[in-house]
């Protein structure tokens, strides 16, 4: 079995946790994920099964998420999962003000991850160094949020936002959160966060841990097949004795003046792997199925 599945990741569940029991599932040894979810994040969670765990690093890496941002709170972890550091009504916050904030968040920002994240920092893992209670200096980064578009607004004691946000890869919603509340002096934290799009895949197209075991159970899953999810990529077709070459690790002349990654085919539309395309040359950068 080899392809990507399309998780919907449940609630209080890590990546992990779903890599885990989809290998159970499939009794299959391969399998990684693409774009980790914290554990109080649902959505869409990539996963490769078998030989497509080969083609993770050239998934696309714009994501979308709705999220939902509470005003008046700080925590520890930027979300709702965290040790309250501070609490305090703001029911003068209005969604005009939030509407003229919301700007200085889009296009390439820089941005401080949580100090509980996935990021290492000298070979260590944030979340672990947060948990031994060590201090570190987070380095911030540049990111790229596309579009932030407001779904609703509820006004009380501790306001809520919900809004959809377009972003490249890398992005921290929590950490938009954390800053947003930070500019109003309010304190702001990441209340619910549900991933809509990731790598080319979508919610509405996902599967759930319960639908794959019934699938499973009725003899009906197939996993989607290793390059529908790099349709981002141009493709170069070879006839049969070039793609032999190619398949064996050897730079080969094309018809072609594009200069970036590709999507390499036999001519009876096999998908080879993926080549560089460079000046007129395709070289082999990852064999998925070679010809015998």
């Amino acid at each position: 079995m080899q392809g990507f599945l399309n998780l919907n990741k449940p609630f209080d569940w890590t990546s992990h946790d779903c890599v885990a029991r989809v290998r159970k599932l499939l009794r299959l040894k391969r399998v990684g994920h693409a774009g980790t979810l914290d554990p109080a994040a649902t959505g869409v969670l990539p996963i490769a099964l078998g030989k497509a765990t080969r083609l993770l690093q050239y998934l696309p890496g714009d994501k979308a998420y709705k999220a939902t941002i509470r005003f008046g709170v700080r925590t520890t972890t930027d979300d709702l999962q965290g040790e309250i550091i501070t609490s305090q009504p703001c029911t003068n916050l209005s969604l005009a003000e939030i509407e003229t904030a919301l700007t200085q968040f889009i296009g390439k920002i820089e941005q401080i991850p949580p100090i509980y994240s996935a990021i290492q920092v000298e070979g260590k893992r944030l979340y672990d160094l947060a948990r031994q209670g060590e201090t570190v200096e987070v380095p911030a980064r540049t990111v790229e949020v596309f579009q932030i578009n407001i779904l609703d607004w509820r006004e009380g004691d501790f306001p809520e936002l919900d809004v959809e946000i377009a972003c490249g890869s890398g992005t921290y919603i929590r950490a938009i959160a954390r800053d947003l509340g930070a500019v109003f002096n309010t304190g702001g934290t990441l209340a619910a966060l549900t991933r809509t799009q990731s790598s080319g895949f979508d919610l509405t197209n996902s599967l759930s841990l319960t639908d794959l075991e019934a699938q499973l159970q009725a003899g009906t899953f197939q996993p989607i097949l290793p390059d529908v999810a790099l349709q981002h990529l141009p493709t170069v077709s070879l006839p049969l004795e070039l793609a032999r070459k190619w398949c064996q690790g050897q730079k080969v002349a094309i018809n072609s003046h594009i200069s970036e990654l590709v999507r390499v085919y036999e001519a009876e539309n096999r998908f080879l792997g993926i080549g560089q395309s460079q000046d007129e040359i395709l070289i082999p950068q990852m064999v998925f199925e070679p010809i015998s």
